[in-house]
């Protein structure tokens, strides 16, 4: 049973050295808007699919929070349903949290991107502007633009004529780069932290030609340059020598910032020992690298992606981090930065995975999917309808058709004549709108994993006729049957979904994001 806490002993636990975890409940839209500083945004319908990654020991002091509605109370029964033992939920919610005068914060991975800003500031991280960059691929044959988002980011759109490296990698790049004194490096992402980042981690590494595109992408846009859509182009390979160098320039930083080691034998240990330990395994190699071979148990978070969205991934603060690439390199840019963010427990396995494999330590294959608790035992009492009997019923049918899997998910494809639920608030909200406990109900989502979670969760509250689509929306499309399209039919506000101002294409919301980007300079 989770206990109630106040918001004075959440201040004290957050300042402690204790083991703990701060996670807000609400919808991603909710803690855009405002949230506690340094909690992780954990919404209670990814509960069963996030919780295990998020919050490895169940031992840990777990504090919950929504604003009123009683999802956090919903969450602390379902924590304790999976063998969690320290929950508490903050008493009054972040109403109460205001209204004591506490601080709070709004936007998304707010704590990488104030780290950013404070870079930028404390090492005057050279800048580019959109019109001398345009300027200069008109008049130098010797500019190199360098692209540190995500792949998928990057295939969507980018800067003409740049090029994919993914912030992580940059570390294996340095070398090469110092050989071309002559030319201008140009670093951009999206909108300013990974450029920040990555510029700052060349010019740590000894690069002197090399500024930050000012505004990235968005900055771009806004002054009325046109992007390169669907780039073809791949990255050429990193040459040998510069690779090789990585490794001597890591050892130096890792030296000089004093990073500490792991050998292969003491993180066998890891995990193995009965108490309150808390351990992060992150392998911030590419997916390719990553799904080739990796140490179990760890997961795969790209090293630039593991710094700008460090609240997504670690939620235990003072736990273990340990960072893993394959000799060390992108391990220790990956770990320089997290200390400087204030991680005081952080450390690199000593030469990587080549170390491990030489233990006679086998390695795991396959993507990084974090694990999930509870879907199975979901299933296994679940009551299915195939897409062609539910097709057939439809049309005749008062069955009411729920659709619990994301709002944007939703917009784009669902079951005609489907009403739209966060499965935040489906046991929560359905019954004021939907009293009768005999509704005949179907509930579906794009793969059916989010769906037998929402039935199971009905059938609890009393419903007694709910199914669930076989398959989910996937198996509907791939029986041959239209689907719907819009946003019509929520019976909740539809706002699980934070979307970047750069997808979007919202001019405005681009200024308003890359003036709330800067303001967190402080």
């Amino acid at each position: 049973m989770a206990q109630v806490i106040s918001r004075r002993d959440v201040v004290s636990l957050m300042a402690s050295d204790v083991l703990h975890a701060v996670l807000d409940v609400r919808e991603r839209g909710e803690f855009n808007e405002c949230q506690i500083h340094n909690a992780t945004s954990l919404p209670r319908g990814e509960i069963e699919f996030r919780i295990a990654t998020l919050v490895p020991n169940r031992q840990t002091s777990i504090v919950l929070y929504d604003d009123g509605g009683g999802r956090a109370s919903a969450a602390a029964r379902t924590l304790a349903d999976f063998g969690y033992a320290d929950i508490y939920t903050l008493q009054g919610g972040l109403s109460a949290w205001k209204s004591g005068g506490l601080a709070t914060v709004s936007g998304v991975n707010v704590p990488s991107k104030a780290f950013g800003e404070r870079v930028h500031k404390d090492r005057h991280v050279p800048e580019i502007a959109p019109e001398e960059l345009k300027a200069l691929q008109g008049s130098s044959t010797d500019l190199l633009i360098l692209d540190v988002r995500t792949p998928e980011e990057y295939g969507r759109f980018c800067i003409p004529g740049g090029i994919n490296v993914p912030g992580g990698d940059l570390i294996l790049w340095a070398d090469a780069l110092m050989k071309k004194p002559g030319a201008t490096v140009v670093v951009n992402c999206a909108g300013r932290t990974r450029s920040i980042m990555g510029t700052a981690t060349l010019r740590r590494l000894g690069l002197t030609n090399v500024r930050a595109l000012k505004n990235g992408t968005m900055g771009w846009v806004l002054a009325g340059l046109g992007l390169e859509s669907n780039p073809k182009r791949e990255a050429p390979a990193v040459p040998n020598e510069s690779r090789e160098k990585a490794r001597s320039l890591a050892l130096q930083v890792a030296k000089e910032s004093g990073i500490r080691w792991i050998s292969a034998r003491e993180l066998m240990r890891v995990g193995r020992t009965p108490g309150r330990e808390v351990a992060y395994l992150i392998d911030v190699r590419s997916a390719a690298e990553y799904d080739s071979g990796h140490i179990p148990g760890s997961m795969h978070i790209p090293g630039g992606q593991a710094v700008q969205r460090m609240d997504d991934f670690i939620a235990v603060r003072n736990g273990r981090i340990i960072f893993i690439s394959n000799e060390s390199a992108r391990a220790v840019m990956t770990a320089y930065w997290y200390r400087q963010m204030g991680f005081r427990d952080v450390s690199v396995l000593r030469d990587g995975l080549r170390a491990w494999v030489e233990t006679g330590e086998s390695l795991a294959r396959g993507a990084w999917r974090p694990v999930s608790i509870g879907v199975e035992a979901a299933k296994s009492k679940a009551k299915f309808v195939q897409p062609h009997d539910l097709e057939r019923a439809l049309p005749s049918s008062s069955t009411l058709v729920l659709d619990v899997g994301t709002s944007l998910d939703f917009e784009a494809a669902h079951v005609p004549g489907a009403k739209w639920i966060s499965r935040s608030w489906i046991d929560i909200k359905l019954p004021e709108q939907f009293p009768d406990r005999g509704e005949s109900i179907v509930v579906t989502c794009p793969d059916g994993q989010h769906s037998v979670l929402a039935a199971r969760a009905l059938t609890e509250i009393g419903y007694r006729n709910v199914a669930v689509l076989n398959g989910g929306v996937r198996a509907w499309t791939a029986a041959g049957f239209a689907t719907g399209k819009g946003l019509d039919g929520c019976l909740v506000e539809p706002n699980d979904v934070v979307l970047s101002p750069s997808i979007k294409g919202d001019k405005e919301a681009m200024r308003r994001y890359l003036e709330w980007e800067m303001k967190l300079k402080g």
